[in-house]
């Protein structure tokens, strides 16, 4: 999949020691996922991650250089729908425009691909990634009451936000 000076490629063996050294980069931002990509639990993450059969996970490039991931979650055809999840992007890339590119080439793909809703699911303690979907034009629909036990045992309220295709403008 390429966008606008940016790619993803469906993670391989290929990626995991430059994507794992990516996430442990920040290793603080962890305490805020529903699953940890640190260096300790990288490895059975992104295997459960990229394994799960209605799961596509892909490593994101800047140029040349790995920039994080992000992944097409719970892909539902009957119903058109998908979640983009289980995004990371490199502390230098944020706040440059970065993921609206990357969402641009996402949620292409995904209409693209006959998707009809696509979701995205942010913890309610993560502010920043709560003000990039208001920036993309995702539309806040409410928040899920302690909604999932996070890796760390934290009860998390998710943020449900959603772009259908016919408000999407790309």
């Amino acid at each position: 999949m390429t966008g606008e000076n940016c790619r993803a490629e469906l993670f391989s063996e290929d990626h995991r020691e430059a994507l794992k050294a990516a996430c442990a980069e920040e290793k603080e931002i962890w305490a805020i996922y529903s699953t940890p990509f640190d260096p300790e639990h990288f490895d059975g993450s992104i295997d459960a991650l990229a394994s799960a059969p209605l799961n596509r996970t892909f490593v994101l490039f800047d140029g040349d250089e790995v920039a994080g991931m992000s992944s097409f979650i719970a892909l539902d055809e009957p119903r058109q729908t998908v979640e983009i999840g289980g995004t990371y992007y490199r502390p230098y890339l944020r706040g440059t425009g970065f993921n609206r590119r990357i969402k641009d080439m996402m949620l292409k793909r995904a209409f693209d691909c006959g998707i009809r809703r696509v979701e995205f699911r942010v913890d309610s303690r993560n502010e920043r990634s709560q003000a990039a979907m208001e920036k993309i034009g995702a539309i806040r629909e409410g928040v899920l009451r302690a909604d999932r036990i996070t890796w760390n045992g934290h009860v998390r309220d998710t943020v449900l936000f959603s772009i259908l295709k016919d408000e999407w403008l790309a």
